[in-house]
């Protein structure tokens, strides 16, 4: 197999961008990366073509089946899969299998991840699980110092101490066995292969390892495989990884069992629990009790069309959905008017104020799951919208409980990193998946060739807030909160958009910024993800940098009473809109694509 270096584009042209971010994409490369011209001959005819779409800021059509990942090698994998008539389960097995590989700081077997799946059969939707658990040694204040204050982030992260059972293999296996028809060993084939025989390092791995040079080199068998000889690896490195192949290999031949027991699950208790600094408290036992849920998807109305997605533990549906409702009922038809962002801005707000408060694991606290999306509940938050400047005062709201309990606000952090895969396949299934180790690099421990996650970050530090205990706190067996929003948009019971992104906690401004793109303003689906971003969570408003937004809307946010911050917004959305044909896009931040046929 032939590997090239790929140098991603953000060179987007619309209606919305202006100039700038064509010369900050300039900015960002090297001279002699942004010299290259033949940077995807080593892809595949149909991937370069894909690229090269991406790059014009067209969408990729197709009439029978499309992949949409954060890397083009992952997805040729997947594309293989669905062109010898794999089902979109079976793809997103071999896709995740090389994304492990070639974008180690953002997902991996060591991770978790959420999945939402239509099938075309029955016309159901349902949505695993795979969430990575805190060990059965947790306890609430496992993050704080022994005077009861919080420790800092990367105090927390850096080590064992933030390493949760992974998901992520249990539920590639749970999906192949219910929805999927192909050879489990064969859809783990092509990324041993790319293990054993290298694979270019990517620019974007490159600069991640780069900017996070310090904390890679905290422990001896992470430093040896991201800096080889003492030297960070560089865009255009071949690398091999040997012992990824291996664990590859042994889950190829003898299923996840042999990552949840045995050898490789007693080198990651080892890995967790003897890490110099900040050992941790995974047990084996955690691994072997370890299982993938599935859970009824959680669907909120948004004019004609239903969104749905995964419920808690995560926040994702919930959150989109809250905002789309509240927004349902207010005139955001004009995206070029600052008080449509105003409007989708402050329905963010109102709706981050009750993910503070109540969303969490629900398995181990109650939730008011439907009250939080019902429609009334959402016509009435709606009704705060209605002023002319910025909301001043945002409190959660009181949506219907089956039962009474009181909750405090949450105190965690979520920084970016993850990935998304978007899939449809010839049968007209559909798959949204959202995967992750949480931070860049996770908890930087590096067993068997693959990074172990820290989700357990994501739970509160603080146990409670004003006297009243805190929903997301840690429990043993508990799943940490999450943004991860892997959505499908329905309309009249069929599937008409399949959607997700990374980005932390602004995962769910991206999505939901995308899907009013698509829907509300008839943007085709690339325009729709490379639309600048301009998001608010908690009342300061982000806006993207080097992008016509800041000239737009900066002085204006700001007079209608924001602060304003302009920063790097860096998504990874990934998107399939299905009608007579399937349309991909690919976020130009990002080295991914999307392919069909």
């Amino acid at each position: 197999m032939s590997i090239r270096v790929l140098f991603p584009s953000y060179l987007v042209t619309l209606f919305f961008l202006s100039p700038a971010i064509a010369q900050q994409a300039t900015d960002d490369v090297a001279p002699e990366e942004a010299t290259e011209t033949d940077a995807v001959t080593g892809l595949s005819e149909a991937a370069a073509a894909a690229m090269a779409a991406k790059e014009a800021g067209e969408p990729v059509t197709a009439q029978n089946w499309m992949v949409a990942a954060a890397n083009p090698l992952a997805v040729e994998a997947g594309a293989d899969v669905l062109a010898s008539g794999g089902t979109a389960a079976d793809a997103m097995v071999a896709v995740q299998a090389v994304l492990g590989l070639v974008e180690p700081q953002s997902s991996g077997l060591g991770g978790g991840a959420f999945l939402v799946w239509y099938d075309a059969e029955s016309g159901a939707m349902t949505t695993l699980d795979g969430r990575e658990t805190a060990p059965l040694a947790a306890t609430p204040t496992m993050f704080q110092d022994e005077n009861g204050e919080r420790l800092g982030f990367f105090d927390a992260v850096v080590g064992g101490l933030s390493v949760g059972t992974p998901g992520t293999p249990k539920l590639m296996e749970d999906a192949h066995r219910r929805w999927g028809q192909s050879n489990w060993a064969d859809l783990l084939a092509p990324a041993i292969q790319l293990a054993e025989t290298g694979f270019a390092v990517s620019p974007r791995m490159a600069d991640s390892i780069a900017n996070d040079s310090e904390r890679l080199q905290r422990f001896p068998a992470t430093a040896e495989y991201f800096f080889p000889g003492g030297t960070a690896l560089a865009a255009g490195d071949i690398l091999q990884n040997e012992a990824y192949a291996d664990t590859l290999g042994q889950i190829a031949e003898h299923g996840t069992d042999a990552f949840y027991t045995g050898p490789i699950a007693e080198d990651i208790v080892a890995t967790v629990r003897n890490a110099e600094g900040n050992p941790g408290r995974l047990s084996t036992l955690d691994l072997a009790l370890y299982n993938i849920i599935e859970r009824d998807p959680v669907c909120a109305n948004y004019k004609a069309y239903e969104v749905c997605g995964m419920g808690p533990p995560s926040s994702g549906a919930l959150t989109v959905g809250q905002i789309l409702g509240m927004l349902d009922n207010v005139d955001i038809s004009d995206p070029a008017s600052p008080d449509t962002w105003r409007l989708i801005g402050d329905a963010s707000r109102l709706a981050f104020a009750d993910r503070g408060r109540y969303m969490a694991d629900s398995d181990y606290v109650p939730m008011p799951t439907e009250g939080l999306v019902a429609s009334e509940y959402l016509a009435e938050r709606s009704e705060l919208l209605s002023g002319d400047t910025a909301l001043e005062d945002v409190v959660p709201g009181n949506p219907e409980w089956s039962h009474a309990r009181l909750w405090g606000d949450d105190v965690s952090i979520e920084f970016p990193s993850t990935s998304h895969i978007s899939i449809v396949d010839s049968y007209g299934n559909a798959l949204s998946m959202t995967t992750t180790i949480e931070n860049g690099f996770g908890s930087r421990l590096f067993v068997r060739g693959f990074l172990l996650n820290n989700e357990l970050t994501d739970f509160s530090f603080a146990t409670h807030d004003e006297g009243l205990p805190i929903a997301n706190i840690i429990e043993p067996g508990k799943r940490p909160r999450s943004s991860m929003s892997p959505t499908i948009v329905m309309e009249d019971g069929e599937p008409v958009l399949v959607i997700g992104s990374p980005g932390g906690s602004r995962i769910i401004g991206y999505v939901a910024k995308t899907i009013i793109a698509h829907l509300e303003w008839g943007m085709d689906v690339q325009q729709a993800i490379a639309m600048p971003h301009l998001v608010n969570r908690f009342g300061t408003y982000d806006i993207e940098e080097g992008t016509g937004a800041v000239a737009d809307f900066e002085a204006q946010l700001t007079e209608l009473g924001y602060e304003v911050n302009v920063r790097g917004l860096n998504s990874g959305l990934h998107a399939i809109s299905i009608s007579d044909d399937l349309s991909g896009g690919a976020d130009p931040r990002r080295e991914g694509i999307a392919l069909g046929e």
